[in-house]
């Protein structure tokens, strides 16, 4: 693991124990400014259960096969050899991709 990314995980730590400790302060405060009220309306009014399933249904129907998510996973058009690789040729039968 590189420098920044340990530096990255130990400071997403550090911030996430003082939103741990500090969330009955943190949820006062945003009760205090509105923001749960007008969440609580949002959801009333607008995420009702058909909506939720409008939203989830051409999300889950739109995505890509899991195969194809990657762009880098590639397999030879010739013996299906899995191609992990920027080649032009396949190792297994030679042949061009």
């Amino acid at each position: 693991m590189k420098l920044a990314t340990r530096k990255l995980i130990i400071l997403l730590a550090i911030v996430a124990v003082l939103v741990v400790a500090n969330a009955l302060a943190i949820a006062a405060w945003l009760d205090h400014s509105g923001i749960i009220d007008f969440a609580r309306h949002i959801r009333r009014e607008y995420l009702t259960g058909t909506a939720i399933a409008v939203i989830a249904v051409p999300l889950f129907l739109l995505t890509e096969p899991i195969g194809m998510a990657a762009g880098w996973i590639r397999r030879c058009g010739v013996c299906q050899h899995l191609l992990l690789r920027k080649g032009k040729y396949c190792g297994r039968c030679g042949s061009r991709v």
